[in-house]
């Protein structure tokens, strides 16, 4: 991945020996350095903010291979996703007014203070005119699309991004598309996926679905795709797999499905749903804790949020939460 122009990398400082440490008092007494053992330095590190890693990497040859290493990058990884009181996580946000932006503040802060602060980021083509879009980040790495035209992997803690090859139709008629980004932990590939759907005459269309592995920084097509039109939002990445909500011709919204695609076999399935209560409501596909879920907004009057608590089980669904909305949203 590229380094982001905006920032510079920390200069590397040579390494320091023992002897140009100063003495720990007026005498001349001798300081000596405790040597830890490699595991407890393991311990220690990987509970370390990744700001403060990347300074690390300087100390030595031996912290710096460390600290680069998967094994290591998957420990740290896997204590901040576990950590409760989300030390170390953040929650990024894509604006459009007063001009298109991203930001971000401390999800703890978020939880569990009285004032939380959101702060401008700079990601890659950064520009207030052009539309930026959050399609899914996985493992700290943040998938984004700018505008219809670029789309990029960007790891905001380390500052470097890369630019994906085009991957739209070379059609001129009308379509419009839907990208999901997720991780093939069998192939240890990162992976996007791209669903164009491609207008005809009257209301008729194609569509036609790429993927992308970041191993081979390449796109090619996906065939059995069954699922008709897409009706919201990027895919959500439960299980191993990418989720949308679709529905079978266009302007129809009172039957839809969730559709999958497992990113290992890249074949398609389809997630049965929750037994929803009666009424009109809108529908937006989400991810909590881990797990695929469903928000009914009922128009002025509630919100229900389904979760499968088990996955590919349709028993499993349950509606964890109900929101009330107030008489009066003014107020």
């Amino acid at each position: 991945m590229k380094s982001e122009d905006t920032h510079q990398h920390p200069k590397r400082s040579k390494p320091t020996n023992h002897s140009q440490f100063p003495s720990t008092s007026m005498h001349d007494s001798t300081f000596t350095i405790p040597i830890l053992p490699p595991e407890l330095i393991t311990e220690i590190l990987s509970r370390v903010p990744v700001k403060s890693l990347l300074q690390f990497r300087c100390v030595s040859k031996s912290w710096l291979a460390l600290i680069s290493s998967n094994e290591f990058v998957n420990t740290h990884l896997s204590l901040s996703a576990n950590n409760k009181e989300y030390t170390h996580h953040r929650l990024i946000s894509s604006f459009v007014q007063p001009e298109y932006n991203l930001k971000d503040c401390s999800l703890g802060s978020l939880l569990y203070g009285f004032v939380t602060e959101a702060f401008d980021l700079d990601y890659p083509m950064k520009n207030p005119h052009k539309s930026v879009w959050i399609v899914g980040s996985v493992n700290g790495l943040i998938c984004l699309a700018i505008e219809e035209n670029d789309l990029f992997l960007w790891n905001p803690s380390i500052r470097k991004f890369k630019k994906l090859p085009d991957s739209r139709p070379t059609l001129r008629c009308g379509y419009y598309f839907m990208y999901g980004f997720g991780y093939d932990e069998v192939h240890d590939d990162y992976k996007v996926v791209g669903i164009f759907c491609i207008f005809g005459s009257g209301s008729s269309y194609d569509v036609e679905v790429k993927i992308y592995g970041l191993k081979s920084d390449s796109w090619r097509n996906v065939d059995d795709f069954q699922g008709g039109l897409l009706l919201n939002d990027s895919g959500k990445f439960v299980n191993g797999k990418l989720h949308w909500a679709t529905t079978a011709r266009l302007g129809e919204y009172n039957g839809w499905d969730i559709i999958s695609i497992d990113l290992t076999d890249e074949k398609w399935g389809k997630v049965e749903q929750p037994c929803y209560e009666e009424g009109n409501f809108d529908f937006v596909l989400g991810v909590l804790e881990n797990d695929l879920s469903v928000l009914c907004n009922y128009h002025k009057t509630r919100a229900d949020v389904w979760v499968m608590k088990e996955y590919g089980v349709k028993d499993s669904w349950t509606k964890m939460y109900t929101i009330k909305c107030p008489n009066d949203p003014g107020k």
